[in-house]
């Protein structure tokens, strides 16, 4: 990522598409799909939160680049557990 405008936004976008992923899946799934479609369109926005606030105050001590490099690989395997909830 070139700078933390570049970063924020794509983690926004990613976020967005799931939420709307999350949206159809509470319209058109099954019962049980819905039940926990609001349970993720909460921990969607909670993860874009976090990660924002995260790409605007990191941590002192640890080395930019190290640090976005945690902080990119923290969010892969969160969007991958969102992605797995939904297509289950």
């Amino acid at each position: 990522m070139a700078n933390k405008r570049t970063l924020k936004r794509a983690i926004h976008s990613i976020c967005e598409d799931l939420f709307a992923e999350a949206i159809a899946v509470s319209l058109y799934g099954t019962k049980g799909q819905q039940g926990n479609a609001e349970a993720l369109l909460f921990s969607i926005l909670k993860v874009e939160d976090e990660f924002i606030r995260r790409t605007s105050h990191p941590e002192p001590g640890l080395s930019a680049k190290a640090y976005f490099d945690d902080l990119k690989e923290n969010f892969k395997v969160q969007v991958s557990e969102i992605i797995d909830q939904l297509n289950g």
